[in-house]
């Protein structure tokens, strides 16, 4: 699955630089840097990792997680425009609670919330800091593996697809 969203992320128009924020970097190719996280939490790496990128100057993030395994070039380019329209986008996963894309397009610290009700919480944090959260909803942004049966829905859709071609 990883390797399905840096494929995407490589191939889409709108991101110049992948970075992956991880405690290894075992499956992450070596021409990708890697931002280690230190255990602590998710939400705690992006925040230093969001920090460091505005430090060098950055202040348009676009967070990935590595459990998208549909995920296309063009639905990142589009949580990236929506992104710059309003200073952030958020993808919801399919229950329309958590989240599993975001891009923020702010200087500002962002806390980042993900875990439980992650979708209400990442949008009070973009309107806390006065951005305008645009949400975007696509197929290959909605779809997470959570789950074991997240990941036997996704192997029998796959070989429905064969069966079909």
């Amino acid at each position: 699955m990883l390797a399905a969203v840096l494929t995407a992320a490589e191939g889409a128009q709108t991101v110049h630089q992948t970075i992956v924020v991880s405690p290894e970097r075992d499956q992450v190719p070596a021409a990708i840097p890697v931002l280690a996280d230190t255990g602590e939490s998710l939400n705690a790496a992006l925040a230093q990792a969001h920090r460091m990128l505005r430090d060098l100057g950055c202040h348009e993030v676009v967070v990935l997680p590595a459990d998208l395994p549909r995920i296309t070039a063009a639905e990142i380019d589009a949580l990236v425009r929506a992104g710059r329209s309003g200073g952030f986008a958020i993808a919801p996963d399919a229950a329309g609670t958590g989240t599993n894309a975001l891009c923020l397009v702010s200087t500002q610290p962002f806390q980042f919330q993900f875990g439980p009700d992650s979708q209400r919480l990442h949008l009070l944090e973009a309107q806390r800091l006065g951005l305008t959260p645009q949400i975007v909803r696509l197929p290959g942004l909605a779809l997470d593996i959570d789950s074991p049966a997240d990941l036997e829905r996704l192997e029998e859709q796959q070989w429905r697809a064969r069966l079909r071609a």
